[in-house]
């Protein structure tokens, strides 16, 4: 079996190696160390949690353990995606470089610029970074990258995912084009592979392990979900994720617990707290300094749940990790590599444990088949939905048609009232014709009262328009002068003429 003492290492790096309690190289620290230190251009493939970061800090620490950095020049350059991997990345110079006398700096989003200038300002020589405040230092000034001598991409793919890309590419262009490059990624999609035959030189592939493939010690399940109604449907998955914690029982000593998206990390998170789980909140949104505070706690077994974005699905080094739970299915199938990856580390057992509802079928067959495997089905601890559960639902839907059509039924109360009349007791009727014999009688003197009604009518009516007015005029006043507009109410002048002409 090869030993850390074949790989012709430094011996001061050999000496912290020894002191860290390791003995023999995994395979990818195997295969790319020795290229390394030769000088070559590395192109490592491995999935997450093989120890690719020491793959690339133990050569560097070798190669820069002569010399020395100048101002604002740093050395060697390490770009990885998110600030825990950066800041993981540091802790491992940290513990392989105590023998030496190697100056680093932190360049990642949420710290002070001033601080990191006067870093730079000293010289160093690895400088650890995002790319986006690494540009946001050059385009300052501040950084001049034009003495790198090796260069390091850390986690690829996931560069690739969050669109820095372009700054990748822009970076290499104010490096050197003599530098070393170590290019380390999980899965080699074609705008990586593009990338790798632009920038690198005739390099050394290590791949370990068939890409995007899971590790062997991690047990997988996936549990198919479906909401008994849409407007339960979120409050059921939370209440399913907790029954599933519990059905882990004492085995289930920490965990993460992934979600697509930053504000179902804060819901599920609020809801844990709620039922008595230990667990806190990460994602972008967050400020660093909680950020860091939350990882450390989950680091020291303070913390037992850490609810996650995939900010946290890459870099993050906590060995001890006995479950990840995918409150989501990942919408790129690589995140599901790296998501369960946080488990199983160093050799030991892990299990990771999916939940997936209709909607995300698409998402899941395309997991399956990057992995090339079949995840194992567990069974529901929720229950399916009872036929008659379901069919009690639809009344209270058909309830609200009535509502709707009482507006439409008002007319058709109207004729309802018609046959009441028919109902009348007899007596009634009796009196009611009565009453019809007596009004026949009065009918010939009624008549000639409405007669003279209608004349007395007709004569006013005639005394009005002699006057050139009409009925309306005299509510108003009996203003006959006044135009009131044309169409009915014809001005006065209009009258007076045809009557100068009759």
């Amino acid at each position: 079996m090869t030993k850390f003492t074949d790989l012709n290492l430094n011996a001061k790096v050999l000496k912290a190696i020894e002191e860290a309690g390791y003995e023999s190289p995994t395979p990818i620290q195997a295969g790319a160390i020795p290229p390394a230190l030769e000088g070559r251009d590395v192109l490592g493939i491995a999935q997450t949690g093989t120890g690719k970061t020491a793959s690339f800090t133990l050569p560097m620490l070798s190669l820069l353990a002569r010399g020395r950095a100048r101002a604002r020049m740093p050395r060697s350059l390490v770009l990885c995606p998110t600030r825990e991997l950066a800041a993981q990345v540091a802790e491992n110079f940290d513990t392989y470089s105590k023998h030496l006398k190697l100056t680093k700096a932190l360049l990642i989003g949420g710290v002070s610029f001033k601080e990191q200038d006067k870093l730079i300002d000293k010289g160093v020589d690895v400088l650890i970074a995002t790319p986006g405040r690494l540009l946001d230092h050059f385009e300052r000034g501040k950084l001049i990258l034009s003495d790198v001598k090796v260069m390091v991409v850390d986690e690829a793919d996931r560069m690739l995912d969050m669109g820095f890309i372009p700054d990748i590419e822009r970076i290499f262009g104010l490096t050197p084009f003599t530098r070393q490059t170590l290019f380390f990624s999980a899965t080699m999609a074609p705008e990586i592979e593009r990338i790798t035959n632009t920038f690198l030189s005739n390099p050394e592939r290590i791949e370990v392990a068939r890409q995007a493939t899971t590790s062997e010690n991690i047990e997988q399940g996936v549990v198919m979900f479906k909401g008994s109604r849409k407007d339960r449907e979120a409050s059921e998955k939370r209440k399913l994720l907790r029954l599933l914690i519990d059905a882990e029982g004492e085995k289930c000593t920490n965990a993460i617990i992934f979600c697509n998206r930053k504000m179902d990390v804060d819901i599920v998170a609020k809801s844990l707290k709620k039922y008595g789980y230990d667990a806190a909140p990460i994602h972008g949104d967050l400020d660093q300094s909680q950020r860091t505070k939350t990882l450390e706690g989950f680091r020291a077994g303070e913390l037992r749940f850490l609810v996650a974005s995939d900010v946290a699905a890459r870099g993050l080094d906590v060995p001890s990790v006995s479950h990840v739970f995918n409150f989501d299915v990942p919408s790129h199938a690589e995140d599901y590599v790296h998501r369960i990856g946080r488990t199983g580390r160093a050799g030991r057992d892990g299990k990771a444990i999916m939940i997936c509802q209709p909607r995300d079928e698409k998402n899941f067959e395309d997991v399956e088949r990057l992995v090339q495997k079949e995840i194992p089905r567990i069974e529901n601890p929720l229950g399916q939905a009872k036929p008659a559960e379901e069919a009690s639902d639809i009344p209270a839907k058909s309830d609200d048609k009535p509502k709707r059509t009482r507006s439409r039924s008002r007319k058709a109360d109207k004729p309802a009232e018609a046959p009441v009349e028919d109902k009348q007791p007899q007596a009634e009727k009796a009196e009611a014709k009565a009453d019809a014999k007596t009004d026949d009688k009065a009918q010939p003197e009624k008549a000639e009262a409405l007669q003279d009604e209608r004349k007395s009518g007709r004569g006013n009516k005639d005394e009005k328009k002699s006057r050139g007015g009409r009925g309306r005029g005299d509510k108003r006043g009996g203003n006959d002068n006044r135009v009131v507009g044309l169409g009915d109410h014809t001005p006065d002048f209009i009258g007076l003429s045809f009557r100068e002409r009759i």
